[in-house]
């Protein structure tokens, strides 16, 4: 039986982190083309370019906001006139995933710089590429994982605190995918079963989230680092990162997929639709009720969303919610990683289940003390 288990070069996180990423970069070569979100070519490029001082030329171009074909290679291009030793990639999920295509187009070293931990994208060897106006439209797996990933928390803790939750979204999903797979014997990201580290990394991550999450986000809305930030950032950037590359996906990350296809979920972040998803795999999995309860506990003490009223899709009717199980349960999609029945019917049934299950916990929250 072979195992395969995948991991980024390099990586490097702290307070201050990035006044080391030119001593990061010259690993690499004198000439770095940078592709940066609006956030960081208004509000970090003069701490970049102290951090990077005169070891490393840097270019830079603003990312345009969807990691599309015709960003990716518009951005090639630009990469391409100036002969870089090195892409990097600065900003959140969609900036980086980019980042790393553009690498891989013109086949060089990627460095990941990520502004926000709101998603487990830095550490991958996987761009999940979109249409132009925001739906899913496939997975483009690399050969490589990013050569570096560096993560400077202090910048992370600045960020709104709305981005922190949604990677502990993303990331709770990461152990109940990961065990799925494992059951199954199902292929994770490299087309291979996991070792057992990755699975032990995939529960590490849930670990974290349920003992560090309520203090991290209290953390970050006071825009300081402490500890249980650094828990966090870690567990939302690295361990899911491993967790899901190296342990596999099933139906969360298919079950958002599938709610890409409705333009009223397009508001929301990645994380927050992948904690949908992992409800809802609660569901379909058969989970048991005390587990439940415990993850729908975690989601509302860090306030990710429970309800489908909470992704956009109050109004969402049968035919709406099966084109959503039907996308995630395409031929080939990770949720037929899932050791359990699955099917179109049984994912509306997950998805209602989980809005029932919400707005009854919700009103329960809401519902005066009784008179004594």
């Amino acid at each position: 039986m072979l195992t395969t288990a995948i991991f980024p070069g390099r990586y490097v996180q702290g307070d201050g982190a990035l006044s080391v990423l030119g001593e990061e970069l010259a690993r690499f070569g004198e000439r770095a083309f940078a592709i940066m979100d609006p956030f960081a070519m208004a509000s970090l490029r003069d701490e970049i370019e102290a951090g990077i001082g005169t070891r490393v030329r840097l270019s830079a171009e603003r990312f345009a906001g969807e990691c599309s074909d015709e960003e990716i290679g518009r951005l090639a291009d630009e990469a391409q006139a100036v002969t870089p030793d090195v892409v990097v990639g600065i900003g959140g999920g969609k900036t980086l995933d980019t980042a790393k295509a553009v690498a891989h187009t013109l086949r060089r070293p990627v460095a990941i710089v990520p502004t926000i931990a709101s998603t487990d994208a830095p550490c991958s060897a996987l761009s999940v590429i979109y249409t132009p106006d925001g739906a899913f439209k496939r997975y483009l797996i690399l050969p490589r994982n990013p050569d570096l990933v560096l993560v400077d928390t202090g910048v992370i803790a600045r960020a709104p605190v709305r981005f922190l939750v949604a990677g502990m979204g993303d990331a709770l999903s990461t152990w109940f995918e990961a065990e799925d797979c494992r059951v199954k014997r199902g292929a994770n990201m490299t087309g291979r079963l996991g070792p057992m580290t990755a699975y032990a990394l995939a529960r590490l991550c849930y670990d974290t989230l349920l003992k560090y999450g309520v203090l991290a986000k209290a953390a970050c809305a006071r825009k300081v680092v402490t500890p249980a930030l650094e828990h966090i950032v870690e567990a939302n950037t690295l361990l899911s990162g491993l967790g899901f590359e190296s342990g596999g996906l099933s139906a969360a990350h298919a079950i958002h997929n599938g709610l890409t296809v409705l333009h009223e979920t397009h508001a929301y972040w990645h994380g927050e639709k992948v904690a949908i998803g992992t409800l809802a795999l609660l569901m379909l999995a058969d989970r048991p009720p005390a587990l439940i309860d415990e993850v729908f506990g975690f989601c509302e003490s860090v306030g990710l969303p429970t309800t489908l009223a909470q992704i956009g899709l109050a109004d969402a009717d049968e035919t709406a919610l099966l084109r959503v199980a039907e996308r995630a349960c395409a031929e080939g999609e990770t949720i037929w990683n899932m050791p359990h029945e699955v099917s179109p019917r049984r994912v509306v049934a997950a998805l209602r289940a989980v809005d029932e299950e919400g707005r009854r916990r919700a009103k329960a929250v809401q519902l005066p003390a009784a008179a004594e």
